[in-house]
């Protein structure tokens, strides 16, 4: 008997939290920091979100490179992983409270796809006869 009430009590604590705060998902949050040592604030998901995001960007090149990192809760997991040379954007998802400690795939200056757009515009601009 003292077993049984001793369970009941249990279960009536754990009731108390009801069902959203106990599984709720939490994720490292910050907008357009310049790095993952400015990342570290957290948030509580709302119900919908079942995802943390991590999006990672950079712009520039060489030292004039500039890198931003943002994460969230998300409700949705976009796929992106874009590199136009000079810019770039990765993103990446997870779903256990606080897994995007880190960032997302960095995204590194192509300077082969640099070249490649030098040479076809060089290339092109040859052909036409400018």
């Amino acid at each position: 008997l003292l077993f049984s009430e001793r369970q009941q009590r249990e279960s009536r604590n754990c009731e108390d939290y009801g069902p959203q705060e106990a599984f709720s998902l939490t994720c490292f949050t910050c907008k357009d920091a310049t790095s993952n040592l400015h990342c570290l604030s957290t948030t509580t998901c709302s119900d919908h979100e079942k995802y943390c995001l991590t999006t990672y960007s950079t712009t520039g090149l060489g030292n004039d490179r500039n890198q931003r990192i943002s994460k969230k809760c998300s409700a949705f997991c976009p796929t992106i992983d874009l590199n136009i040379g000079i810019a770039g954007v990765a993103t990446s998802c997870c779903e256990t409270s606080l897994c995007n400690i880190s960032g997302a795939s960095s995204v590194k200056t192509s300077y082969t796809m640099i070249a490649l757009g030098v040479l076809a515009s060089l290339a092109c601009i040859l052909r036409l006869g400018f």
